[in-house]
């Protein structure tokens, strides 16, 4: 069967609630837009084989070679007393372990909503709040080659073919990572991220590293409990940050 992420191919590697109703576009603008206003319930997704303007966080762009990616919106109803974005960071953390077990190799969680491989950006995370529920956007480069990759992105890219020299059933990744959103999503719906916390912790790529947030120079201490991520910015002076654009030293 063509590599695809259409129903027919998603529909036999699902074994949860997440991943139905499964709206689908060849190609669209945004597989954000496809969820919004649709009525469907939690666990509907949407998903295409190229978008025209797909969107990263903070006003960024998402870039990829038709066919080559993993791209998916998830529809979910998330706790009234839930930061949305520890979502992000739940749904990287799905990310990172699907990505594990795809490539034997282990993935890290970038704060606030990156997930990395060898150092390198194999994907992003998109939470929108849109009508009281959250659409989550999550775009994986699965099989671009290097000369397929963004050459001006602000962390350097990578894709699962690019770093390991395999290429990858999308759909099979796809239905991967619905199972462990799933499991991590509800794990994060009854304990927030202290559940989830020893393994998100594990993963944590910044922690240690030299960065700059705005342009300040700090280093990343550790993402905190409560999502958000606490820098060192002298000898003894700590804040944590909910927010912003992050550079590391590689």
């Amino acid at each position: 069967m063509k590599d695809t992420l259409a129903p027919e191919a998603v529909a036999p590697h699902l074994s949860g609630r997440f991943g139905t109703p499964h709206l689908y576009e060849p190609e669209c603008e945004s597989t954000q837009l496809l969820l919004v206003d649709s009525g469907l319930t939690e666990g509907a997704i949407a998903t295409t084989e190229h978008q025209t303007r797909g969107r990263g966080r903070l006003g960024g762009s998402w870039d990829e070679a038709p066919g080559t990616a993993l791209l998916v919106s998830v529809l979910l109803e998330a706790p009234p007393d839930r930061r949305l974005p520890e979502l992000s960071l739940v749904a990287a953390l799905a990310v990172a372990e699907t990505v594990e077990g795809a490539t034997e190799l282990a993935a890290q969680v970038k704060w606030p909503n990156d997930v990395m491989l060898n150092r390198r950006k194999v994907a992003g995370i998109l939470s929108e709040l849109v009508d009281g529920s959250v659409v989550v956007g999550i775009g994986l480069n699965v099989n671009q080659t290097r000369d397929e990759l963004p050459r001006d992105a602000l962390t350097e890219p990578g894709s699962l073919r690019s770093l390991t020299g395999t290429t990858y059933e999308r759909a099979a990744l796809l239905g991967s990572l619905l199972s462990a959103l799933e499991r991590a999503y509800d794990i994060w719906h009854e304990d927030g991220l202290d559940g989830l916390y020893g393994e998100l912790g594990a993963r944590d790529f910044l922690r240690g590293r030299r960065i700059t947030v705005g342009g300040e120079p700090a280093t990343a201490v550790q993402i905190l409990r409560d999502g958000r991520l606490e820098l060192a910015t002298g000898a003894h002076e700590t804040r944590a940050i909910e927010s912003g654009e992050i550079r590391f030293e590689r």
